[in-house]
């Protein structure tokens, strides 16, 4: 079975394949539904089924996405958000973590620099 090409650049369903591969995600393990989206879009997202949900089936976890009009591009966000949430659930580090400590990093020498930079109380 070839995996499926998503509406997004070759570089990017590459990377979707490379990260199934080191999670040791098949494509035959997902099963995907597509439900009507909610939200902006009008009568467009009102008639068609744009919202994907994508489920793991050995682990049971499942993501949902609807953000935007096009389902294939959907489809590729289910996949992502569905390979983080597996990753973080086998104590692997994300994207999200990685990012998210980098600004803490960020934040802390920020703090540092301030208290440095005071100036002296003055003292009689």
């Amino acid at each position: 079975m070839q995996p499926p090409s998503f509406a997004v650049s070759d570089e990017k369903n590459r990377w979707l394949l490379r990260r199934m591969a080191e999670l040791e995600v098949r494509e035959e393990e997902l099963e995907e539904r597509f439900v009507r989206s909610s939200g902006r879009g009008g009568q467009h997202v009102n008639k068609t089924a744009t919202c994907v949900q994508v489920r793991h089936l050995p682990s049971g976890i499942e993501a949902r996405c609807g953000r935007v009009r096009s389902q294939s591009l959907n489809r590729f966000l289910a996949r992502r958000e569905l390979l983080e949430k597996i990753a973080r659930s086998r104590g692997l580090a994300t994207t999200e973590d990685t990012r998210s400590a980098k600004i803490r990093k960020q934040k802390a020498r920020r703090q540092r620099r301030s208290t440095s930079a005071a100036p002296a109380p003055d003292q009689p």
